[in-house]
């Protein structure tokens, strides 16, 4: 049977506009703390000039016309609904490239690059260099409707994706890049569908040494290291321990306020992005309220599900790197922070992937 694919384009009702703005307006922000600024969460000044912004200024129509302008489609892939973008590139032989966004992002990330990636020609580069770019939105991201079950792990996101690539668009071999949670995605894709993959390539790898039973002593490179992952996780890790173990509770809140939406997402652009502490040095407010992630088609967010059970992967162990990979051909081999241990194996946190550590890379298949 062939690929049910259908075009797709962007029209938000009148209505929910109206209703988004309604709300907006009955926002109730909470008192301030003293001297705060970011350092217990998002601003309160800044929160209240983005909300008056996206209240009395913000133009969707124009910003829904501009994502139309790359061409989206809708299918069906192994029972999950899947939107994407699907541009096709300009030279002689085109690499298949999946685009995997991550937390709090969408489809919207692909849009700057698109346009060098399909046709480099048109960029001062070689078409000979040219991609066919698949950017998904994520299942309960954007466009992608959330199937309201639990399980929807990186590895099941990267079954779809991989059947979305090979069965519904018919491309046997395909490249893939992923940022975020699409790193984990793209990891588990060089894992578990290794027979498809020309390779991977991540902006994100996280992980960490080893620590469990048999595990070798840690260098002082490593010992700082864990120490820093730590102190991170527990200054910055609490939006991920609530998504990751009870998301449904804090739905209830996101969902009934574009506001605290807002608030959830905006400190993390700002955390997580190279701007001094002025989180408007890299994006403008249309830009934050346009990537501000994970949204429904019915315009409820949707946070991310636990990342346990089937979805954790064994320990990566020295000299037996295939086996590790899980996927025959397909090898993840860690750089070394001082040294290469050929006995400690490494794993990433919370079973992240065996994507060892620095500069960690994902080999692709033999010839």
């Amino acid at each position: 049977m062939a690929p049910d694919i259908r075009p797709f384009r962007i029209a938000i009702p009148d209505a929910a506009l109206q209703d988004l703005r309604e709300r907006l307006r009955r926002t109730r922000l909470p008192g301030p703390v003293a001297g705060a600024g970011w350092g217990y969460g998002t601003d309160l000044a800044f929160l209240g000039q983005l909300i008056e912004h996206w209240r009395d200024r913000y133009d969707w129509r124009a910003e829904e016309a501009a994502l139309n302008r790359m061409p989206q489609f809708t299918a069906s892939v192994h029972g999950t609904d899947l939107h994407f973008v699907h541009a096709r590139g300009r030279g002689p032989a085109p690499l298949p490239l999946l685009f995997i966004h991550g937390w709090p992002g969408s489809f919207w990330e692909v849009h700057k690059v698109l346009g060098p990636l399909t046709d480099p020609a048109a960029h001062g580069g070689d078409p000979a260099d040219a991609f066919d770019v698949v950017a998904p939105s994520l299942p309960g991201y954007g466009f992608s409707p959330d199937s309201g079950r639990p399980g929807m792990h990186p590895g099941a996101m990267a079954g779809v994706l991989a059947a979305l690539m090979t069965e519904t668009l018919g491309y046997p071999r395909f490249g893939a890049q992923g940022g975020d949670w699409g790193a984990s995605v793209a990891t588990r894709l060089g894992q578990l569908h290794a027979g498809a993959l020309a390779g991977i390539h991540l902006n994100l790898v996280g992980a960490r040494p080893y620590l469990g039973e048999g595990a070798e002593p840690l260098t002082e490179a490593e010992r700082a290291y864990v120490a820093a992952w730590e102190r991170w996780r527990r200054a910055e890790g609490g939006y991920q321990a609530i998504q990751s173990t009870k998301p449904q509770t804090l739905a209830f809140g996101l969902t009934d306020s574009p506001s605290g939406l807002a608030a959830w997402i905006v400190e993390k652009f700002r955390a997580w992005s190279d701007c001094g502490g002025d989180v408007e040095r890299r994006f403008t407010k249309d830009e934050l309220l346009l990537r501000g992630g994970r949204r429904s088609p019915d315009g409820r967010p949707r946070p991310r599900r636990a990342r346990r059970g089937s979805d954790r992967l064994r320990p990566l162990r020295g000299g037996d790197h295939a086996s590790a990979a899980g996927v025959g051909r397909a090898s993840v081999r860690p750089a070394p922070v001082e040294r290469v241990s050929q006995r400690r194996p490494l794993r990433g946190p919370g079973g992240a992937g065996a994507a060892g550590r620095g500069r960690a890379r994902v080999l692709p298949p033999a010839a």
